[in-house]
């Protein structure tokens, strides 16, 4: 038997953390969010978090807000689950991250002295070592999440690399790494060796994200960027061919290549 949602005078933050209390009710709960885990619900989290970024990348507020609620009720939803386990709960979650805050800003909380913004990255590297280091983790690389996104982790791989000195002196050399990479995938091609051209497409990616950190752009930025920019000029070809009645496939690549120039020239005009 349905019942109402708690009572909307609640604050915010207390009906979303009832709401989902509700949702994980074994007696009358959702099916679906009871049969969840933390692993069926990670990329929902991932997915989430994705969503927020290209929110901000159409600088659209409007969406912002609502996948900001999206991502927070991630976070509920897997405290949730932990608080059932008896493991930790939001509250446990919150303060975690508030003690962090607090003790990487002693220059905000504490009296450390002003810090530039160059200084507080530096000093915000030691205390993250440090932390590794209390958690048994000592190799450099211990921490970097293995299920960010395959780009991402190998910025961060080879940025935390650069910090003991294992990195290349320019971007200058990072380009002949690339074009390096580059024939030796080549070679693989003409060998017909599926293993080994995986093998060289990885190390052509990796040189590429790292040319992106050394020329302090991100990766995955850019690439969202020319994703979008593929979309819109593939679109305007479609939307040329819808005059004459046609799709693609019913054109050629002389004609959709000549519209995607057309599209181009567009764009800078």
């Amino acid at each position: 038997m349905p019942s109402p949602p708690p009572p909307s005078n609640l604050p915010p933050l207390e009906r979303l953390l009832a709401i989902m209390a509700r949702l994980r009710d074994p007696a009358d709960g959702c099916a679906w969010d009871l049969e969840q885990t933390f692993a069926t619900i990670a990329p929902y989290t991932v997915e989430e978090a994705y969503e927020v970024a290209d929110a901000i990348e159409r600088h659209d507020m409007g969406d912002l807000r609502e996948e900001l609620g999206d991502l927070l009720f991630q976070v509920v939803f897997h405290s949730r689950m932990a608080e059932e386990a008896g493991a930790f709960s939001f509250d446990d979650v919150a303060a975690a991250i508030v003690e962090k805050m607090i003790r990487r800003h002693p220059h905000v909380f504490a009296e450390a002295g002003d810090r530039s913004a160059a200084q507080q990255v530096q000093a915000w590297e030691v205390m993250k070592a440090q932390e590794r280091a209390g958690k048994a983790l000592t190799g450099v690389l211990a921490d970097v999440p293995a299920g960010l996104p395959a780009m991402t982790r190998a910025v961060k791989l080879t940025k935390r690399a650069a910090r003991v000195g294992f990195d290349w002196p320019s971007a200058t050399e990072v380009i002949a790494k690339l074009h390096e990479e580059l024939d030796e995938l080549q070679v693989e091609i003409e060998a017909g060796d599926r293993a080994k051209m995986r093998e060289e497409m990885g190390d052509l990616l990796f040189v590429v994200a790292n040319l992106a950190r050394k020329l302090d752009l991100e990766p995955e930025d850019a690439l969202r960027a020319t994703n979008a920019k593929f979309t819109r000029r593939f679109g305007f070809i479609e939307s040329e061919l819808a005059k004459d009645g046609r799709t693609p496939d019913q054109s050629d690549l002389a004609e959709m290549d000549s519209l995607w120039n057309a599209a181009k020239a567009a764009e800078k005009a």
